[in-house]
């Protein structure tokens, strides 16, 4: 056996706990600080308790919020895709259809669908707005996932 490659073995090492129970034993280690002993671990308790030395349960959770963040996030982009509030114009009808909109008051699509739950003749009697510009209308409003009226659902002639 060579001499002097080994550690110095300490039979009368001390072991400390985070409870404030300690021990000796034998180690290469002068005194051993741990967190948890059998005095204190939620096996040999029977407490029901958390033991977390590395942070796991805090990662963990982290993680968790960071999923229902995405969630939200994703739900409140669909939501805001099919708001009554969003203007004409990102609707893309063409500048003729647009401006006939703006010129009668009409600005948000809230308001468009609210002219098609009475029909498609209100719509109609804006002037400048025919019905190459309403199929337009009703088929990006589709694209977009709005739903349209029942009384709005094909065009009548």
């Amino acid at each position: 056996m060579k001499e002097d490659i080994h550690p110095t073995y300490y039979p009368d090492a001390l072991v400390v706990c985070a409870c404030g129970n300690t021990w000796t034993t034998g180690s290469t280690m002068k005194e051993i600080r741990t967190d948890v002993c059998s005095n204190c671990h939620p096996f040999f308790t029977g407490e029901q308790r958390i033991v977390d030395t590395e942070g796991q349960v805090d990662r963990f959770y982290k993680k968790l919020q960071a999923r229902q963040d995405y969630i939200d996030q994703v739900e409140a982009r669909e939501a805001e895709k099919v708001s009554p509030e969003r203007p004409i114009e990102e609707l893309e009808l063409g500048k003729r259809a647009t401006d006939a909109l703006e010129k009668a008051g009409i600005t948000k699509v809230g308001q468009v669908l609210d002219m098609l739950q009475t029909g498609e003749t209100s719509l109609l009697a804006v002037e400048g707005f025919g019905r190459k510009s309403l199929a337009d209308l009703k088929k990006r409003l589709r694209q977009f996932g709005y739903q349209l009226p029942e009384a709005a659902q094909e065009i009548q002639v």
